[in-house]
């Protein structure tokens, strides 16, 4: 991959020029950004690195506001790597008017802006800079749309594409949409799934409001990368768990885990069946509170910690040995995960290898064109008694995380993954056993992708299946990620 020219030197020199560095490889070529986080120098350290990361997930938030200011203040923009030292420089602005007032702020986010402009670009264009920066500050401090205001007004102000705005007033209605918008504008809090049974975990993971999840601080990465790399904890948002809630897995079945990668719900369906599984999640019949979500949903409690077991791995195995006769008995179960071959499969194997105590087979195969047959090939089961199918979405209710999915996404994706999503749910649903469970879920928060799909799969179906339960969680009504779960049941 080539990025916008700047000096090599940028890229190692602290956090604020390798946001720069990003940002301009971003504006130029609209690549996914957590592939080009990946591209990040190791020599980085923890907090630069962090530091990066919040500039540059700033930028792409507020991307929409930023752009249409300096629109208005330039009438040629300059190059990507001018533009990057404007558009952090707008975020810094942005961010600094949402912040106690502090004297000469803005004028230190001038001055460093033209500095960083010297160093990255040139003295000519670091004038550019001084110029544009300094009048950005007026016209970036403005308060929120009137509460009438239009699609048009609202896109701008809250950086997402009007269509989509226009699509959502439709679907939630002014207050709901206005909720949502600046929901996705807030930096999302990072969550983590305590996983040791018995063991409170440190006092500096704070409590959350869902059993067996806790709120991760920042600047803590030294106590937390040993507690990931031991097991105790994985970082999930507690949004995830409400698929695998309705699924509610149980000690000694075999449960097939459709579209596994990158594995956070594959770890938490195993983790649920190593303590011996859980109840199934009212029925839902309302919107909002994880619409019908009671007592806390099976896997939600901590379960044990894990060691780095071997992956039964039927395709290519991942790591770790072989396990012996004497750990497969003990077992209370097994999991079959399957994802298509790809780059994220090599994390589906490192979380698949902290399972402890469920035997694991991971299949590599596309289940639209193999079908039963793949699953015959490498010896394993037609039929399972519990499916869960976490279909890929347009992550609608996880924007807040995904910062550049609302500049990917395009009007007809909502129709084209609602297509794709229904032949993969007829699909797993020629796996379910007699008197099965499947459970649909998306990470989405409109109909088009939850709802309408059950409904057509049950038209479809004609009787073969019923709908028992549903979950679905707003993000600004529940505090965390969107999701959408229905638990079907084979019939007969």
């Amino acid at each position: 991959m080539t990025f916008p020219a700047a000096p090599a030197a940028a890229k190692f020199s602290g956090a604020w020029p390798a946001a720069a560095w990003l940002v301009a490889a971003w504006l130029e070529r609209h690549e996914r950004i957590d592939a080009l986080l990946e591209t990040l120098p190791r020599e980085l350290s923890g907090p630069e690195r962090a530091r990066c990361q919040h500039l540059v997930f700033g930028v792409i938030r507020h991307f929409g506001r930023l752009d249409a200011a300096l629109g208005r203040l330039i009438a040629h923009p300059p190059r990507f790597a001018t533009r990057a030292v404007l558009f952090i420089a707008g975020f810094e602005l942005i961010e600094a008017s949402e912040g106690p007032a502090e004297a000469g702020q803005t004028a230190k986010i001038v001055h460093h802006a033209v500095e960083q402009t010297k160093t990255l670009t040139s003295p000519a264009e670091a004038r550019l800079v001084n110029a544009v920066v300094r009048k950005l500050a007026g016209s970036l401090v403005a308060p929120p749309p009137a509460k009438l205001a239009d699609a048009a007004v609202l896109a701008e102000y809250y950086s997402h594409p009007e269509w989509l705005v226009r699509r959502w007033l439709v679907h939630f209605g002014p207050e709901s949409t206005r909720l949502l918008l600046d929901w996705n504008q807030r930096p999302a809090p990072v969550y983590a799934r305590w996983r040791v049974p018995g063991t409170p975990p440190p006092a500096w993971l704070k409590a959350s409001a869902w059993p067996g999840f806790v709120e991760v601080p920042s600047g803590r990465w030294g106590e937390i990368k040993p507690l990931l790399t031991g097991g105790q904890i994985y970082l999930q948002d507690p949004g995830t768990r409400l698929a695998v809630g309705l699924l509610a897995p149980r000690a000694g079945e075999t449960v097939l885990d459709a579209c596994a990668a990158p594995g956070g719900k594959s770890l938490l369906i195993t983790d649920t069946m190593r303590d011996g599984g859980g109840r199934v999640a009212p029925a839902a019949t309302s919107k909002g509170k994880d619409r019908g979500e009671g007592a806390p949903a099976p896997g939600l409690a901590p379960v044990a910690a894990p060691t780095l077991a071997s992956v039964a791995e039927t395709s290519e195995r991942g790591g770790g040995t072989p396990p012996t006769a004497e750990e497969v008995a003990a077992t209370t179960g097994k999991l079959v995960a399957v994802d298509l071959p790809g780059p994220r499969i090599d994390r589906l194997k490192e979380n698949l290898a902290r399972v402890q105590g469920v035997e694991v087979a991971l299949v590599q195969g596309d289940l639209l064109q193999g079908g039963a047959g793949l699953f015959k090939e490498h010896g394993l089961p037609a039929e399972y008694a519990a499916v869960l199918l976490d279909a890929p979405c347009t992550n609608s209710g996880v924007m807040r995380h995904r910062v550049d999915v609302k500049w990917r996404l395009q009007a007809g994706d909502f129709r084209k993954h609602a297509g794709q999503q229904l032949a993969l749910l007829h699909a797993t649903a020629r796996l379910v056993a007699p008197g099965g469970r499947l459970v649909y879920s998306t990470c989405s928060i409109d109909e088009e992708e939850n709802e309408d799909v059950v409904a057509s799969f049950l038209h479809d179906t004609r009787g073969r299946f019923e709908l028992e339960q549903k979950v679905v969680s707003l993000p600004w009504v529940d505090g965390h990620d969107g999701a959408g779960a229905f638990l079907l049941r084979r019939l007969g």
